[in-house]
């Protein structure tokens, strides 16, 4: 994946949560996959927001190339977080990915990530530039609290 689909996909995603009404904490886009802390509201689930987003952007990024590939996982690996420690682990996990894989030297310089909404103040310009609007959500200030 490119900087074009990566547009595709934060699009897609935008649109889909507009239709169904889902959170979206923390994401990035690598290439060859991506993570995202999603939460559906009921009676939506994660599994049909996953299906709607992987089925409109395979197909709007199959016609920008003017392919016919398949390019999603059948299925995909979700994760119950159930404490404000595996939330905010996990936001890490996310946010560290890019440097882990050798793709930028520092967190702040993945564009296609919602680093800058949890960089504090020295975010602030990189926030301005999100294509991928993030929610915030309220969590206890314990970290063993259940969420």
């Amino acid at each position: 994946m490119d900087d074009d689909d990566f547009g595709v996909l934060a699009r897609v995603i935008e649109a889909r949560r507009e239709e169904h009404g889902f959170l979206l904490t923390a994401w990035v886009f690598l290439p060859d996959h991506w993570h995202a802390i999603l939460g559906a509201r009921y009676p939506k689930t994660i599994s049909l927001v996953m299906e709607a987003v992987k089925v409109s952007s395979t197909r709007q990024m199959n016609t920008r190339r003017k392919e016919r590939d398949r390019l999603w996982q059948g299925r995909f690996f979700d994760r119950a977080l159930r404490t404000v420690k595996e939330y905010h682990e996990t936001v890490e996990y996310i946010h560290w990915n890019p440097v882990r894989r050798g793709l930028v030297k520092s967190r702040s310089e993945r564009p296609w990530s919602s680093y800058a909404n949890y960089a504090g103040p020295e975010g602030e310009s990189l926030r301005r530039q999100q294509i991928l609007r993030t929610d915030r959500v309220g969590l206890p200030a314990d970290e063993k609290a259940r969420i």
